[in-house]
């Protein structure tokens, strides 16, 4: 029953789609319908599959690098207030400033190669992950905090080793699902990222293919290569929640439908 439903919903998106074009009866160029556009996705399936992977390449790269900067500012923010001064303002700049708004400059900067998708992409992913994160390590029970101190307090280790297993023993495994649930955030909007910086500028990708193919009036290739990169993000979503499920079992909280 837990894989029928998606595909009760896919069927039925499908009957719906079918519905509205028979009813409607608009031209191909504007709406294909369903079957158009699977025929154009096997016709084409080299196309699109060579497209397919350099847009993967593009979202795994940027979600990586994105989940890797939000986790260490996140610690620095938390571990370090000196430091605090500093990145929290960046944090918040990351996000007020619109990503289209920079993806040019960074394909002027950087050229039409991987970079500049990669960081479009990092920017993105970067917010939900660094605040999921702090607020996990700003979160963390205080009745474990006097336990550690305690502790401190009778041992002869220096500051330096005490506030390392702090964060280490305490405070990081406690942040742990809140560090989950930003990354299982970022990896829903990670496939914006790369489709961002491709339209900017690119010469491959399926953000590449589908704005071509939509000047040549080439309707069913843009929806063919869309749902080429809806399965994409659902099987990426599904597989980083399986592995965090995996490595959190003891969250029983975290398990979708």
């Amino acid at each position: 029953m837990k894989y029928l439903r998606p595909l009760i919903t896919i069927c039925g998106l499908l009957l719906v789609w079918s519905v509205v074009v028979s009813l409607t009866e608009l031209p191909k160029f504007i709406l294909p319908p369903p079957g158009l556009v699977f025929k154009t996705l096997i016709e084409k399936y080299d196309l699109i599959a060579e497209h397919a992977l350099i847009t993967a390449v593009e979202i795994v790269l940027g979600l990586l690098v994105g989940i890797s900067f939000g986790m260490v500012s996140a610690l620095l923010i938390s571990a370090y207030r000196p430091v605090r001064q500093w990145v929290l303002p960046m944090l918040i700049a990351s996000q007020a400033v619109p990503v289209f708004a920079i993806a040019p400059l960074l394909v002027i900067w950087m050229g039409y190669g991987l970079a500049p998708k990669v960081i479009v992409g990092a920017l993105i992913i970067y917010f939900p992950v660094a605040v999921g994160f702090l607020d996990g390590l700003n979160r963390t029970d205080p009745a474990w905090l006097n336990l550690a101190a305690l502790l401190q307090k009778s041992g002869s280790k220096s500051a330096v080793r005490n506030h390392y297993a702090l964060y280490r023993y305490i405070k990081i495994p406690f942040a742990l699902p809140s560090l989950a649930s930003g990354i299982r955030v970022g990896t829903a909007i990670a496939p914006i990222g790369a489709i961002v910086g491709e339209w900017v500028g690119s010469s491959a990708g399926l953000g590449f293919l589908m704005l071509n193919s939509n000047a040549r009036m080439q309707i069913d290739l843009v929806f063919a290569s869309l749902m080429v990169l809806t399965f994409m993000a659902l099987t990426l979503y599904y597989l980083v929640d399986h592995g965090l499920r995996w490595a959190m079992p003891w969250q029983p909280d975290q398990k979708i439908a």
